[in-house]
């Protein structure tokens, strides 16, 4: 019993690292990999860096976002951070005017 307990420790050591830390960043980045792969023209985009944009041509490796009328910027497609939904646009402006 006594050369158990010392195999005890580590073994549950190991799981609550992978239910608190590496499972849940697997299942975010499966999620990022989704989003990135269900990109289309006209899909309403966020970069990491934070410019807000519409998706007028992609292929492959890069992006190429309009952000104004005379403006256009090409990305690569790991640099999307989000996929804005008309959904959540029409949910933060009926918040903001309820208050």
């Amino acid at each position: 019993m006594e050369q158990y307990q010392a195999f005890i420790f580590p073994v549950l050591l190991i799981a609550i690292f992978y239910f608190l830390l590496i499972r849940p960043q697997n299942k975010s980045r499966k999620q990022r990999n989704a989003m990135i792969a269900s990109l289309s023209k006209g899909d309403k985009v966020v970069t990491i860096g934070g410019l807000h944009g519409t998706i007028v041509d992609l292929n492959d490796q890069t992006i190429t976002i309009k952000v104004n009328d005379n403006t256009r910027l090409v990305f690569e497609r790991a640099a999307i951070n989000e996929k804005k939904t008309v959904g959540a646009e029409v949910t933060a402006t009926t918040t903001e005017e309820e208050k």
